[in-house]
């Protein structure tokens, strides 16, 4: 399902545990780590998505999460000719996506990367909510960072927390 333009509707998933930190999740065989995102489905909303995606990729249940905000508008990247399938050259151009930020209500332990029978991601960890996009598939970090800017006010007091700093250490990562 594409847009007139040419873009797949998609959702992109932010999820802060209580010291907002954010999940990252590996994509399988391969070094690059991205957050839970997926495209809608017809008849879909963009929230009935973003339940499925959760699910889909990290096992978590609307229980174990609370939405505290999402993007006002679509975010939108193009993704490189290259990439694209060749039938598809001249209709597809990219992504649109609505962002949400969700809060972590469960545990850790709630988070199983096999909670379905094709998995996305081998790995996954927190970080902090300002870590480094240089891990991200270049062409989508812009979007990143717009979704990560947009919805810092939903987690940070301090207007000076609100804007990104991009030194942070990586930190350790969970297998499941």
């Amino acid at each position: 399902m594409l847009d007139r333009e040419g873009f797949r509707p998609n959702v992109g998933i932010i999820l802060a545990n209580s010291r907002n930190e954010v999940f990252w999740g590996k994509r399988i065989r391969e070094h690059s780590w991205q957050f839970p995102q997926g495209g809608i489905k017809k008849g879909e909303t963009p929230e009935q998505a973003m339940f499925r995606e959760l699910h889909e990729e990290t096992g978590l249940l609307p229980e174990h999460v609370r939405i505290l905000g999402r993007t006002r508008d679509w975010l939108r990247y193009e993704v490189p000719k290259q990439w694209i399938r060749r039938e598809w050259r001249h209709t597809y151009k990219g992504q649109k996506q609505i962002w949400f930020l969700l809060r972590m209500v469960g545990r850790d332990s709630d988070v199983s990367l096999r909670a379905t029978e094709k998995p996305e991601f081998d790995a996954w960890r927190w970080s902090d909510y300002w870590v480094p996009l240089d891990a991200v598939i270049e062409f989508k970090r812009g979007v990143y960072e717009q979704a990560l800017t947009e919805l810092a006010r939903y987690l940070f007091l301090h207007p000076a927390d609100r804007k990104p700093r991009w030194t942070v250490e990586p930190i350790s990562e969970v297998t499941s």
